[in-house]
């Protein structure tokens, strides 16, 4: 007697995994100005539904901590996508949770001032005037210096 394998509900998967998730959550967060400026840190916990389409419905705020944090995280978790998954021709709705760290030394924009300066001499002919003829034929070159001064930060 051979045992059948117990198949069990496929549920929807974010492709890449946590580790894709949380390069996911650090590319795209935008600290907000009024957190930042109150120094405001903390973990937004939210639970959503993925449908069998893997799309994110119903997000809530499980625990927030306010000050613009709450709506950025819900704004994160409403670009998500999950794989689409069919269980037996059934679509299932699952429940998930995530959470979202909001550390102000990881959103902090480390401004750089750099100044490129550079040189380029170019040669310029110039007519001789009149007056002064160096000898037949023969023009004055003058040098030109340009500088071009480039801040980025």
């Amino acid at each position: 007697m051979t045992k059948r394998e117990k198949k069990f509900l496929k549920l929807p998967h974010l492709d890449g995994g946590k580790d894709l998730l949380k390069k996911f959550i650090k590319e795209n967060l935008n600290y907000p100005e009024e957190a930042l400026q109150k120094k405001v840190e903390g973990d937004v916990i939210i639970k959503y539904k993925v449908t069998g389409k893997g799309e994110v419905i119903n997000p809530e705020i499980v625990k927030g901590i306010g000050h613009g944090c709450d709506e950025e995280a819900l704004r994160l978790v409403g670009m998500l996508s999950y794989q689409s998954v069919k269980n037996r021709g059934v679509r299932v709705i699952t429940d998930n949770k995530i959470k979202i760290p909001f550390r102000i030394k990881n959103h902090i924009k480390q401004q750089k001032y750099s100044v490129t300066y550079s040189s380029k001499q170019q040669k310029d002919p110039v007519q001789p005037s009149p007056a002064k003829k160096t000898g037949e034929g023969q023009k004055e070159v003058k040098q030109k210096e340009v500088y071009t001064y480039t801040i980025s930060y």
